[in-house]
Protein backbone atom coordinates (compact mmCIF):
# COMPACT_ATOMS: atom_id res chain seq x y z
CA UNK A 1 0.00 0.00 0.00
CA UNK A 2 3.26 2.16 0.15
CA UNK A 3 2.22 5.66 -0.55
CA UNK A 4 -1.55 4.93 -1.89
CA UNK A 5 -4.50 7.43 -0.67
CA UNK A 6 -7.21 5.60 0.74
CA UNK A 7 -10.66 7.18 -1.16
CA UNK A 8 -13.32 8.69 0.47
CA UNK A 9 -16.53 10.02 0.20
CA UNK A 10 -16.32 12.39 -2.19
CA UNK A 11 -14.14 10.64 -4.39
CA UNK A 12 -13.98 11.97 -8.14
CA UNK A 13 -14.36 8.67 -10.47
CA UNK A 14 -14.73 7.89 -14.16
CA UNK A 15 -16.03 5.53 -16.54
CA UNK A 16 -13.82 4.91 -19.57
CA UNK A 17 -16.84 4.79 -21.79
CA UNK A 18 -18.78 7.80 -19.87
CA UNK A 19 -18.38 11.28 -20.79
CA UNK A 20 -18.21 13.16 -17.73
CA UNK A 21 -16.88 12.01 -14.13
CA UNK A 22 -19.04 11.73 -10.85
CA UNK A 23 -18.69 11.56 -7.58
CA UNK A 24 -18.11 8.76 -5.22
CA UNK A 25 -20.70 8.46 -2.59
CA UNK A 26 -20.45 6.41 1.11
CA UNK A 27 -23.60 4.28 1.83
CA UNK A 28 -22.42 1.27 3.54
CA UNK A 29 -21.39 3.01 6.88
CA UNK A 30 -21.38 6.55 8.46
CA UNK A 31 -18.04 5.39 11.24
CA UNK A 32 -15.10 5.47 9.78
CA UNK A 33 -13.63 8.60 8.86
CA UNK A 34 -10.22 9.43 7.10
CA UNK A 35 -8.45 12.53 7.05
CA UNK A 36 -11.11 14.57 8.18
CA UNK A 37 -10.65 16.66 11.78
CA UNK A 38 -14.53 17.27 12.48
CA UNK A 39 -15.04 13.54 11.26
CA UNK A 40 -18.44 14.83 9.73
CA UNK A 41 -17.73 14.68 5.42
CA UNK A 42 -14.73 12.27 4.50
CA UNK A 43 -16.57 9.04 5.37
CA UNK A 44 -13.54 6.05 4.35
CA UNK A 45 -15.15 4.44 1.24
CA UNK A 46 -14.89 -0.06 0.85
CA UNK A 47 -15.59 -2.85 -1.21
CA UNK A 48 -18.96 -2.90 0.24
CA UNK A 49 -19.91 0.21 -1.93
CA UNK A 50 -21.78 -1.21 -4.62
CA UNK A 51 -25.01 -0.69 -6.32
CA UNK A 52 -26.17 3.30 -7.19
CA UNK A 53 -23.10 4.57 -5.01
CA UNK A 54 -22.35 7.93 -6.65
CA UNK A 55 -24.20 11.50 -6.20
CA UNK A 56 -25.63 11.69 -9.72
CA UNK A 57 -25.35 8.16 -10.79
CA UNK A 58 -24.37 8.74 -14.25
CA UNK A 59 -20.95 9.61 -16.14
CA UNK A 60 -22.85 11.22 -19.09
CA UNK A 61 -23.47 9.37 -22.08
CA UNK A 62 -22.04 6.06 -22.42
CA UNK A 63 -20.44 4.75 -25.60
CA UNK A 64 -21.50 1.36 -24.64
CA UNK A 65 -25.16 2.13 -25.10
CA UNK A 66 -24.23 4.35 -28.34
CA UNK A 67 -24.12 7.14 -26.50
CA UNK A 68 -27.63 7.32 -23.90
CA UNK A 69 -27.97 8.34 -20.59
CA UNK A 70 -25.19 6.37 -18.34
CA UNK A 71 -26.82 4.47 -15.44
CA UNK A 72 -24.00 3.89 -12.95
CA UNK A 73 -24.18 1.28 -11.03
CA UNK A 74 -21.29 -0.70 -8.92
CA UNK A 75 -21.43 -4.32 -9.09
CA UNK A 76 -17.79 -5.40 -7.56
CA UNK A 77 -14.69 -3.36 -6.66
CA UNK A 78 -10.76 -4.71 -7.05
CA UNK A 79 -7.67 -3.55 -6.29
CA UNK A 80 -8.93 -2.82 -2.76
CA UNK A 81 -6.39 -3.33 0.90
CA UNK A 82 -7.11 -6.21 2.01
CA UNK A 83 -5.33 -5.46 5.18
CA UNK A 84 -7.51 -2.86 6.55
CA UNK A 85 -11.34 -3.48 7.51
CA UNK A 86 -13.97 -1.78 8.56
CA UNK A 87 -16.54 -3.58 10.31
CA UNK A 88 -19.71 -2.78 9.82
CA UNK A 89 -19.97 -2.99 6.99
CA UNK A 90 -16.85 -5.85 6.63
CA UNK A 91 -15.25 -3.74 4.05
CA UNK A 92 -12.04 -3.31 2.99
CA UNK A 93 -10.50 0.45 1.96
CA UNK A 94 -10.28 1.16 -1.32
CA UNK A 95 -7.08 2.85 -2.47
CA UNK A 96 -6.71 5.20 -5.32
CA UNK A 97 -5.82 2.86 -7.79
CA UNK A 98 -9.16 0.42 -7.41
CA UNK A 99 -11.64 -0.07 -9.47
CA UNK A 100 -14.35 -0.84 -9.85
CA UNK A 101 -17.17 -2.85 -12.54
CA UNK A 102 -20.63 -2.22 -14.19
CA UNK A 103 -22.44 -4.34 -15.86
CA UNK A 104 -22.54 -2.55 -19.30
CA UNK A 105 -18.97 -1.60 -19.21
CA UNK A 106 -17.40 -4.75 -17.88
CA UNK A 107 -14.68 -5.41 -15.51
CA UNK A 108 -12.60 -2.85 -14.14
CA UNK A 109 -14.08 -0.11 -16.02
CA UNK A 110 -14.46 3.12 -13.76
CA UNK A 111 -11.72 4.23 -12.04
CA UNK A 112 -10.68 6.94 -9.41
CA UNK A 113 -9.34 10.38 -10.86
CA UNK A 114 -8.53 12.06 -7.25
CA UNK A 115 -9.09 9.79 -3.81
CA UNK A 116 -11.15 12.64 -1.86
CA UNK A 117 -8.89 13.23 0.68
CA UNK A 118 -7.51 17.04 0.93
CA UNK A 119 -5.02 17.92 3.41
CA UNK A 120 -6.53 20.37 6.68
CA UNK A 121 -3.81 21.70 8.67
CA UNK A 122 -4.07 21.72 11.93
CA UNK A 123 -2.61 24.70 15.11
CA UNK A 124 -0.29 21.53 15.83
CA UNK A 125 1.03 21.20 12.57
CA UNK A 126 1.46 25.11 11.94
CA UNK A 127 3.47 25.21 15.51
CA UNK A 128 6.23 22.65 13.89
CA UNK A 129 6.07 24.07 10.45
CA UNK A 130 9.84 25.03 9.90
CA UNK A 131 9.48 29.15 9.55
CA UNK A 132 12.30 29.37 6.57
CA UNK A 133 10.64 26.78 4.52
CA UNK A 134 6.96 28.29 4.86
CA UNK A 135 8.56 31.79 4.00
CA UNK A 136 8.98 30.61 0.35
CA UNK A 137 6.23 28.76 0.20
CA UNK A 138 3.64 31.13 1.85
CA UNK A 139 5.23 34.58 1.92
CA UNK A 140 2.54 36.70 3.02
CA UNK A 141 2.49 35.09 6.43
CA UNK A 142 5.36 35.43 9.30
CA UNK A 143 5.36 31.75 10.58
CA UNK A 144 7.92 33.13 13.18
CA UNK A 145 4.90 35.51 14.30
CA UNK A 146 1.74 33.61 13.55
CA UNK A 147 0.54 33.15 17.13
CA UNK A 148 0.60 37.44 17.53
CA UNK A 149 -1.76 39.67 16.69
CA UNK A 150 0.13 41.01 13.26
CA UNK A 151 1.05 37.40 11.60
CA UNK A 152 -0.25 38.14 8.49
CA UNK A 153 1.97 41.03 7.65
CA UNK A 154 3.53 41.24 4.77
CA UNK A 155 7.26 40.40 4.53
CA UNK A 156 7.85 42.76 1.09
Amino acid sequence: MSLKEKVVQGAVCQCKFGSAPDKLKVLTQTKYYVNDNAGSSKLAATHKDIGATFEKNTFGSCAKKNNTPCSAVVTQWSGYYEKELYDPPGGYILLQDSKATCPIGGTDCISIIKSGQMGEPTKKNLQNADSELQSHVNPVMDMKNYNEKEAYKTNF
